[in-house]
């Protein structure tokens, strides 16, 4: 996964903007309110590509390249403004620190009725296989 703490673009008495991308389009965006403790994600995309924006809240994820043999769980740290990018074939997985909001953009099938076509579900969780896995 890459990280990006995205800063204030301008502030002034009304309030903040902030750039999330620049000459980049996307094909589908969504906005995910999630509840403390919850849990989101647990699948890959094989030819989709994620970018995941924190609006408010924080998360803990956690991350797994499945190409080829697999690697090790990794887990990181999600606070506002931040913006976690998930290339094809990378597992993701989404604990919610507490309530908490984010946006969705997918560069590939995600909306709609192709909602499915390029997700697949892992059978264990991400943060269950964190805590077995062996430490390095």
């Amino acid at each position: 996964m890459k990280l990006q703490h995205k800063p204030i673009n301008f502030e002034d008495a009304r309030g903040t903007i902030t750039d999330i991308f620049v000459n980049e389009p996307k094909q589908h965006c969504t906005i995910i309110f999630t509840t403390k403790g919850s849990v989101r994600g647990n699948h890959f995309h094989k030819v989709s590509r994620q970018h995941d924006f924190i609006v408010s809240g924080s998360f803990e994820a956690y991350g797994k390249d499945m190409n080829g043999e697999g690697g090790r769980v990794e887990k990181y740290i999600l606070n506002k403004n931040d913006l976690a990018v998930w290339e094809p074939g990378e597992a993701h997985e989404f604990v919610a620190l507490e309530d908490s909001v984010f946006i969705t953009f997918v560069d590939g099938l995600r909306g709609g009725e192709d909602f499915e076509k390029d997700t697949f579900r892992l059978e264990t969780p991400l943060h269950e296989e964190y805590k077995n896995q062996p430490s390095a």
